[in-house]
């Protein structure tokens, strides 16, 4: 995927929350600028997306996996809120690099670990997971049909999935988007074409495709939201 120059820092904002795939891990920039923005503007949203979560999920201990952790800010708010031991899983080793040191701030090195995966084939086991969630990840999956049938994979009977994207509130989102207009004239650009993956029919065939029986779609202003049970 070409993205433009990349030493212009509008290229990370915009990538963000991109709808198109990517091909190669963030590198040591890319991954600063994504926690800078974690920890900016975004910051307001990982504590209520934790709680909804637990709202939903009601899973509350057990083994849990954050897809796509970049910074790993939803696995500690999630953390925070929970009895749950968290692996923040990401393919980007400089992402995982900043999320220790995130977890290791928020005292949480004994509760969520990091770990170098890869959403198309899972270091985990058959059945072994009890809540996967994901914000964000899922608009740089290059083969959706593949990611969610490791997911369904390693969810143990009775788990639950919460994965796709979203602001929190419909207040957070409309002042994230007027604060990233700010930043990145090209991000509300790049917001619309990930609403375009939402409403179109590629994540219902490929959650068929994956032999997912049983999920739900959760669409409003807020957020995008899977949730899967096995």
């Amino acid at each position: 995927m070409k993205t433009g120059d990349p030493s212009s820092p509008n290229k990370y904002f915009g990538m963000y929350l991109m709808s198109e795939s990517i091909d190669k891990p963030f590198n040591a920039d890319g991954a600063k600028k994504m926690d800078s923005i974690a920890k900016g503007p975004f910051a307001p949203i990982y504590p209520i997306i934790a709680d909804q979560i637990m709202d939903v999920c009601k899973i509350t201990s057990g083994s849990c996996i954050d897809l796509g952790c970049g910074p790993a800010h939803l696995a500690i708010a999630v953390a925070r809120v929970s009895d749950l031991a968290i692996d923040a899983v990401d393919s980007s080793p400089d992402m995982l690099t900043i999320a220790t040191e995130n977890i290791k701030e928020a005292g949480l090195s004994g509760r969520v670990r990091v770990v170098n995966g890869d959403v198309h084939a899972l270091p985990y086991e058959d059945s072994s997971v009890d809540l996967i969630i994901s914000r964000g990840s899922l608009f740089f999956w290059n083969d959706l049909n593949k990611a969610f049938l490791e997911i369904y994979r390693v969810l143990r009977p009775n788990g639950r999935t919460f994965i796709g994207g979203g602001f929190g509130t419909d207040a957070l989102k409309e002042e994230i988007f007027r604060k990233m207009r700010s930043i990145d004239p090209k991000w509300e650009k790049n917001a619309e074409k990930r609403l375009k993956m939402q409403q179109s029919d590629k994540i219902p065939k490929a959650l068929k495709a994956a032999g997912v029986a049983e999920y739900e779609i959760r669409r409003d202003l807020a957020g995008f939201w899977i949730i899967m049970r096995k």
